[in-house]
Formats: C-alpha cells, sequence, structure tokens
C-alpha cells in the first residue's frame, strides 16, 4: 500500500503535496514500482494535526482521485480518513477500501456506511486523536489491550455486518517508542484474530527517534521493520517507499519456497 499525502502538513515531507500535478508525479512514481493500493488520504493524522472539514478533505483529494480513475482505471485505491461523509464520496468515486485510523470511534455514521457500501475496511488501533494522543500514551500491556480492543470491534462489526476486516495496530498512533517495539516483537499475538494483518511503519518516529536521524534518512529502518513484520505474519505494507518495500516482499517470498 503506497502513501499518497494530498496535504500540506503530513510528517514526511517528500510525501505530501496539494498540488495536483505534483500529486500526478507522485501517483505515477506509486503505480510504476508496483504499488498494489494507492492509499490517498486528504487529512493528516500526524501527532497535533488539526483537524479539517470534510468538504475540504473531498476537495483535496478530487483531483488525484480523478487522475488514477481516468489513467489507471483497474488500480486498487483506498481513502485514508476517519469522515463517513468523505468515504462516501470517495467509493462513489471509485475507491475500493476504507481506511479508517480511528476505527470507527470518530464518526458514528462511520460503521453503517461500510456496512452498506459492503467495501474492505481498514480498522486501526488510536488511544485518544490525532491531536493529543502522544500527549501521555498509557497501557497496562500494550499488546494485550490493543488484541482487547480489536476483539470487541470484531464483535461489533459482526453485529452491523461488516466482513471485509483488515487490523492495524497504529504503530505511532497514541504509542511511546517502548510501546511500538513491544507491539513490533509480539505482532505475531494479532494474527489469533484471524484477520489480515497492515502495518505502517514508513519513515516514523520509532525508526528515527531511536537511530537519532530524520525522516528524510530512515528508509533503511523502515525497510528492517518491514522485514520482520512480514516475518511475524502482516499481510499490509502500508509505505511511502513501494520499490523498496516490493523488494522486501520479493525477498521473503523467495524464502518461503523453501520452508
Amino acid at each position: 500500500m503506497g502513501v499518497l499525502n494530498c496535504t500540506n502538513d503530513s510528517f514526511y515531507e517528500n510525501s505530501r503535496s496539494l498540488l495536483l500535478p505534483e500529486l500526478e508525479v507522485k501517483i505515477d512514481q506509486l503505480i510504476l514500482e508496483g504499488a498494489d493500493i494507492i492509499d490517498i488520504g486528504g487529512q493528516s493524522t500526524k501527532p497535533g494535526a488539526i483537524q479539517i472539514s470534510p468538504d475540504l478533505e473531498i476537495e483535496r483529494i478530487k483531483g488525484a482521485l480523478e487522475y488514477i480513475k481516468n489513467s489507471y482505471p483497474n488500480q486498487w485505491c483506498s481513502i485514508d480518513t476517519t469522515s463517513a461523509q468523505v468515504a462516501q464520496y470517495a467509493v462513489t468515486n471509485g475507491v475500493d477500501i476504507i481506511n479508517d485510523v480511528s476505527a470507527g470511534n470518530l464518526d458514528v455514521f462511520m460503521l453503517d456506511l461500510v456496512a452498506s457500501l459492503g467495501v474492505p475496511y481498514v480498522a486501526m488501533h488510536m488511544q485518544g486523536r490525532p491531536e493529543n494522543m502522544q500527549e501521555a500514551p498509557l497501557y497496562s500491556n500494550v499488546t494485550k489491550d490493543i488484541i482487547a480492543f480489536f476483539e470487541e470491534k470484531i464483535e461489533l462489526f459482526k453485529e452491523k455486518g461488516i466482513k471485509q476486516v483488515i487490523l492495524d495496530p497504529g504503530f505511532g498512533f497514541g504509542k511511546t517508542i517502548e510501546h511500538n517495539y513491544q507491539l513490533m516483537a509480539e505482532l505475531d499475538q494479532f494474527t489469533d484474530l484471524n484477520f489480515p494483518i497492515l502495518v505502517g511503519v514508513s519513515r516514523k518516529s520509532m525508526i528515527y527517534k531511536l537511530l537519532d536521524c530524520t525522516a528524510d534518512e530512515a528508509l533503511s529502518g523502515t525497510v528492517a521493520l518491514n522485514t520482520f513484520a512480514l516475518l511475524k505474519g502482516v499481510s499490509i505494507l502500508r509505505v511511502h517507499d513501494v520499490k523498496a518495500a516490493k523488494e522486501v516482499v520479493q525477498i521473503y517470498n523467495q524464502l518461503n519456497l523453501y520452508k
């Protein structure tokens, strides 16, 4: 899953733009490098991000979505949003998957909408909201707490009739560096929930703060964690650098031939 940030404030500068010509170049590159899914977002969810209106969010993604569907009609896309209004617009205009960092907690209409649309739904764990999630993250045991969160959500999804679910533990969303690395080390425990797992650690602070570098310099750390995540049973890697991730997957698949 390749990231397309139609924003001006996402944490990794090279991934973001509000200008359609620049977004078109980014889209071409993601597809050239082999992105299976392009994750389109108009609302930054970095720590401290300011919430914008659904109408502005739609305005930001509209041109990029039209470009993908006109130029690459068979390309799978997801919409990265917590807004049911934005999700409705995106799916109506050709998006295949809804990727919600709040797992339905920030919009009371989201889960009913997902059920009515019948599209795959990425449900992510986040403690708090983007504007406050990193102020004081607290867990009794981060892995067990998030598994319990998903167990409750899975029951709710069943009640709503949502069948195609992908779970994302939410690296960096209301977690300290220590929480993030415990989650990564224990990631295989999430496979017991019997849903595909998505991981998004690309160039995040859990890498660049640990390695004392910048997001620009965090590719090798990203590759290392993506490799580890695959070994732990993850199904989808959400990344800024598709070529590097595809190479990780290719090597992982080659190794699996000898199991």
